[in-house]
């Protein structure tokens, strides 16, 4: 998921929480498991000869590079629409920044100025209505906070609306370009990785068998059932039968082999595996732009649903899920090694990572678009009648806090879990 609002406005003011927020958009992202993005963040592979450190430190910082540029790309959309949408009504802007922390350039074209900060992981667009120096008289009807309630339902949702817009412009410059990548469902479940020293390895289950058959599941087993098997089968041996490549041949061998899956500390079963869904992803290109079109409204709709699917696993099984929950540290490196593996995974990873920008923001939790609409929303149904500034900046100043704590811990926990780091500790 993305959760926004986790850096600190550039200003030390405390703004109205509903009608001058500063929209300020850390990334703290939730990957969905069906994404087909790679789990593990190499960005910084030790180099085993000298002569290839320097190329593997150029590729290392040319990828991260591509993947900071895509958030700071994607944030600059979201924080567009809140922009155009204010301007739009005629609604007084202040400032608008890419990035947070110290300006690295700046500069001002009419009565707003526009910055570009040191860190691109985040944005704001700033109204000027609780500022005491901005010349506009409180009662001005081109404030935020004193227009009617559709424009100002207009201007917190656009940031969501161009996210999903330029999501789907995205899967459509896909289409065009390189094809949309289309899973055809094989039979059983695959073993990218293997432990060593797990009980799979003891089994002598090796990276690339593919399981065809366990005791009670049907014939095709899928990767939930195996994972409630082995939690179930804890110090119990488990027969199994797996597919595995015969080298030098086209056609694979059926093995038999038993696992017995070690304790762990809660008492189920481990085996030591990474498994996966066993499919075949080929690449549909359109024969015209109509096509283009229906292959992109296609991809569209599964990508939100994927999105939004996990966000709602997330939220129902938070205790369990937590740990998936990534900071803009490891969104950067899954991105670096998407861009790394193919630029055309670039694609899918800006795409995703739009809907989970504007999932999250619909959320009605206080510091994001959501809590701020749902506000809105409370007041129209109170006849239009303000709720209190204080209730409202209490409620939104708290949400501020929380988020900002929950960001620094997915910072600091998804720094420790880089693979250099390690190597460091």
């Amino acid at each position: 998921m993305i959760t926004s609002h986790l850096s600190p406005t550039p200003k030390p003011c405390v703004p109205s929480p509903l009608h001058s927020s500063f929209h300020h958009h850390h990334l703290a992202v939730h990957l969905p498991l069906p994404l087909p993005l790679p789990r593990h963040h190499r960005h910084l592979a030790k180099p085993t000869v000298v002569a290839a450190a320097a190329p593997d430190l150029l590729s290392s910082v040319e990828s991260v590079a591509s993947a900071a540029s895509v958030l700071a790309a994607i944030v600059l959309v979201h924080e567009s629409g809140h922009f155009l949408a204010a301007a739009s009504r005629g609604i007084h802007v202040s400032q608008f920044s890419i990035g947070f922390g110290p300006a690295l350039a700046r500069f001002r074209l009419g009565a707003v100025e526009y910055a570009l900060r040191a860190i691109p992981l985040g944005g704001y667009v700033g109204f000027p209505d609780d500022d005491p120096e901005s010349g506009f008289a409180p009662d001005d009807p081109d404030l935020l906070r004193n227009r009617p309630v559709p424009d100002r339902l207009l201007v917190v949702s656009a940031g969501v609306v161009a996210n999903l817009a330029f999501a789907f412009l995205i899967i459509y410059a896909q289409a065009l370009t390189v094809g949309v990548p289309v899973q055809a469902q094989l039979p059983g479940v695959l073993v990218p990785e293997v432990l060593p020293g797990s009980a799979a390895a003891r089994a002598g289950l090796l990276p690339g068998d593919i399981i065809l058959a366990v005791p009670g599941a049907a014939p095709d087993p899928s990767v939930p059932i195996l994972v409630d098997l082995i939690k179930a089968s804890p110090s119990k041996k488990v027969p199994i039968t797996v597919s595995r490549p015969t080298p030098g041949a086209v056609d694979r061998q059926s093995v038999e082999l038993t696992v017995v899956p070690d304790t762990s500390a809660d008492g189920t079963g481990r085996i030591g595996v990474q498994l996966s869904p066993n499919f075949r992803v080929t690449r549909v290109r359109p024969q015209n732009l109509a096509d283009a079109t229906v292959l992109a409204v296609r991809e569209f709709t599964l990508l939100t649903g994927t999105v939004f699917d996990g966000l709602r696993q997330t939220l129902l099984n938070f205790s369990q899920s937590a740990e998936k929950v990534s900071g803009p540290v490891a969104i950067i490196a899954v991105g670096a090694e998407v861009a790394r593996s193919s630029a055309d995974g670039l694609f899918q990873f800006a795409a995703v990572i739009n809907l989970n920008l504007a999932a999250i923001n619909l959320l009605p939790l206080p510091a994001l678009d959501g809590g701020t609409l749902a506000l809105i929303l409370l007041e129209a149904a109170r006849g239009g009648r303000k709720i209190p500034r204080e209730v409202e900046q209490g409620i939104m100043s708290s949400g501020i806090l929380v988020v900002l704590m929950v960001g620094l811990f997915l910072i600091v926990r998804d720094t420790l879990n880089l693979d250099f780091i390690k190597e460091m500790l």
